[in-house]
Order: structure tokens, then sequence, then C-alpha cells
């Protein structure tokens, strides 16, 4: 089987769509479009260009990677095959990446926390591959846990305890007033706060709530605060922008919304967080009036931007879209969309995360981006 035969190739080094992006020039492209997108729309079109249609399946010049977020999810991924089968090889699997995430992690912090592995040039800022960041760091945080938790094993306590010491020494506090908190995606300077990295930084908390019940009380309360900057922050019609703001370049895209749902049902589930039920019913409504493509039976990648793009449909949104629609049990939509991604995205035992005009399929078992997080929902309703 297709999940089957992913987890058990064993190949750490992945290619990533962002490989492009990650070579000096393409850094430097990018530096160029986010100071003024007049010098360098043509560079970015040439670029996107050459990595679709020319280099994509060749990857001349392109460097594969470990990333932590395909360490955590094959964890998460070779656990729940374990459940089902009891395989050893599949708890050797999650040993494995548990391991490499236990020596690959972010130094000189105040706890473990992991970041992309990889130079990343944003809209707020340029991220060396070595800075952690708030979304990923959850993803090492929750495979050491459900390892833990299955095995009754302790050895990973000091790893997964310290991360509290990233989240409340090393991010930074964007907002804080009073009933309100909004945290950095990084610790480094931003000046825009990004709206799915704080719904990670609550479930964050609310995995380490009661592993000492003396900071029980201090972790409950960052908890409320991010919940109460997420409500407030939440639009009439259930959508998020990508940054708390109305500044340029803000957009709504559907794999981030996922998250932030994804989340305050997770984190609710330990901690109940008031009204969360009409907020994630709100932009679940949300996802699945604007971003759904009936003809194609898939989610598309954006319902506001400011750019064009020639990717028509992009497995990462449908990817967490199906993560979502297992947790809030829309076993219709579970149904209809696992169908159409496997039609779609998967080729035997390949799956790829792109499909581009004019209906060209790209980027083969990029694991980060996004065929482990399509594996994870896959291994919990296979």
């Amino acid at each position: 089987m297709l999940i089957q035969e992913q987890i058990k190739r064993g190949k750490y080094n992945t290619p990533d769509p962002y490989d492009v992006w990650n070579m000096k020039i393409g850094q430097w492209v990018k530096k160029i479009y986010y100071k003024s997108k007049l010098l360098g729309l043509l560079p970015a079109a040439a670029l996107t260009l050459y990595d679709f249609y020319i280099n994509n399946r060749l990857r001349f010049g392109y460097s594969p990677r470990q990333y932590p977020i395909a360490h955590g999810y094959r964890v998460m991924i070779a656990l729940n095959l374990y459940k089902k089968t009891s395989d050893p090889e599949y708890l050797a699997s999650a040993k494995e990446s548990l391991e490499w995430l236990s020596k690959n992690y972010s130094r000189n912090y105040s706890g473990y926390c992991w970041g992309i592995n990889m130079p990343w040039v944003s809209k707020i800022a340029t991220y060396e591959e070595e800075v952690p960041h708030v979304t990923h760091t959850p993803y090492a945080l929750e495979a050491f846990l459900k390892y833990q938790e299955l095995t009754k094993t302790t050895e990973y306590d000091k790893i997964i305890d310290s991360i509290l010491q990233f989240l409340d020494n090393d991010l930074n506090k964007l907002i804080d007033s009073g009933d309100t908190l909004a945290l950095s995606y990084s610790p480094k300077t931003e000046v825009r706060v990004v709206v799915n990295a704080n719904s990670y930084a609550m479930f964050c908390y609310a995995s380490l709530y009661g592993r000492n019940p003396d900071l029980n009380a201090h972790i409950e309360d960052k908890i409320k605060k991010l919940y109460h900057f997420l409500v407030t922050t939440q639009h009439e019609n259930g959508s998020w922008y990508y940054f708390a703001d109305d500044g340029p370049g803000n957009l709504i895209d559907c794999f981030h919304s996922c998250i932030v749902l994804k989340n305050i049902y997770k984190v609710n589930r330990i901690i109940p967080l008031p009204g969360s039920g009409q907020v994630i019913e709100k932009g679940y409504a949300y996802l699945k009036q604007y971003f759904w493509n009936d003809t194609k039976k898939l989610f598309k990648r954006f319902s506001i931007t400011d750019r064009l793009s020639l990717i028509k449909f992009d497995l990462y949104d449908n990817a967490e879209m199906l993560n979502l629609a297992v947790l809030l049990k829309d076993d219709a939509l579970v149904d209809t969309l696992s169908a159409s991604i496997e039609k779609n995205f998967v080729v035997d035992t390949d799956v790829y995360s792109h499909i581009i005009f004019p209906n060209l399929k790209i980027n083969k078992n990029t694991l980060r981006w996004a065929t482990y997080p399509y594996l994870y929902a896959l291994s919990k309703i296979i």
C-alpha cells in the first residue's frame, strides 16, 4: 500500500518545492521581490518557470535536506501504523526519527526547538536555517509525546519539558495587553503577527499542560490569552488573514486556515475553550464555501491573494483539509476528498505536491510539502 511503502523507503533527504528558493540566486530574487515587486517580478517569474517546467524532474543544483517537520510526521504516521498492525518495524521507524530530532534541534535557545532547517526569505524576516519556529516545533513535540504515551517510556521527558522554556523565553510578545497575547513566529525581530503561528503556540502550551501541576495556572493563562487573540482576529465570515493586520501582501489561504481550526479543536480537548464550537463551525463553513472546487473535488490555494500563480491545486491545502475533516468527523468530505487526492496527486506509490497549468503534476515525494501531511491523514482513516 502507498502509505506503508512511503514510510519504509527510508529516504530522509527529501526534495522540496522550495529548493529553487534555497539557492543563492533564489534567496536574492525573493529579497528583491519583497522590496519591490516591480523589480523582482521578472526574475521571480523566470525562476518559477525554470523550476516548474525545466528543472523539476532533473533538480539540477538543488540540495535535498532533512526536515524536522517531516521527521515529526514520520513518527506519528509510523505510530498509527504500528497501532493497526503491531509491526515492530514501524515502531523502529518512529524511534529512528525521534533520535534524529533529539540530535538535530536549534541550539543556543532556552529549550529544545526546531525550525525549517533551510534558509527562508519571507515577507517579515530572513531566517537562517538554524532559526527555530513556533510553527515547526509542535510537530516534534507531538511526536515525542505520542511515542511516550504509546510505549509508556519517559526517556524524552527532558526534551519535552524544556520546550516550555522556549515558548516563554525565546518568542517575542508582539501583543500583550491584559487578556490578549500574540507571540512572534520565531525569536527573530518581526513586526507583523502571524495568526496561525499563535494557534501553534497555544497548542504547544496545551500539550504541556498537566506535566507539572505547579505550572498549570501559568500555562492555562497563556492559552486563554492566545485563544482570545484568535477569536478577536476571526472575521465575521469565519476567515482569518495570514497576518493579523490590513497591511500589504496579506492573504487568506486554505491550509493555514485549516491549521488554525485544527489547533483550536485539539486544544479544546485538553482545556475547554469557551465558544470554540462556534469559532470552528464558522471557520469550517468558510473553507467549504470559498475554497472548494466542485469540478475537481479539491480545495484551491487562496480565497484572497495579491499574486498570480501557475499552481492550480496544492496537496498541502487538501491534506490539511482532509486532516481537519477527519478530526471533525465529516465522513462525507473525508470519503470524497481522499478519493480525489488519490486520483489527482498519486501515481502508483509516488505522491506529487502540485498540479500546475496546463495539468502537470510536479514536486514528487516532497515529504515536508506535502506528502507526509497527506499520509498522516491517510494513516488515520485506512
